[in-house]
Formats: structure tokens, sequence, C-alpha cells
């Protein structure tokens, strides 16, 4: 019973650490565009997946939402 109890709070402490970190990540993001020299192709799905990264930090999918804004860094400094 101990056990559950202290996953159920893990899982709940970690979701609220994710949530805290969207915003960041979509603040680094937009601070990035703005000094990027990018092709627009490439500028067009980097903020796509800004987008969706901040609509499912929105609907509470947080995880999902740092994997989707970590692409959108990654392909925001492969392109730079």
């Amino acid at each position: 019973m101990r056990y559950l109890a202290a996953l159920l709070i893990a899982v709940f402490f970690a979701g609220n650490a994710l949530s805290g970190q969207c915003p960041s990540l979509v603040s680094q993001i937009d601070q990035q565009l703005q000094s990027a020299q990018l092709d627009s192709e490439t500028e067009t799905r980097v903020k796509e997946l800004r987008d969706q990264g901040e609509a499912l930090h929105n609907q509470g999918k947080h995880t999902e939402s740092v994997k989707v804004l970590k692409r959108a860094i990654n392909e925001l400094e492969a392109a730079s």
C-alpha cells in the first residue's frame, strides 16, 4: 500500500514539474526564432511544432508537449 501511495505521489509531482517546463520551452523557441535565419519551410515546421506543443500543454498533456517542443528546439539548432 505504501508503495502504491509513493508511486502516485511521484507521478503527480512529475506531471507538475513537466507542466512548468512547457512555457519556458515555448519562450526559448520564440527567442530563438527571432534571431535564427531559417528557410521558410524550416521556420514553418518549427512554428507548427511550437504551436502543437503549446496546445498539448493547454490540454494537460505535458509529457507529450515537452517531447514536441524539444523536437522544435532540435530542428532550430540543426538549421542554425
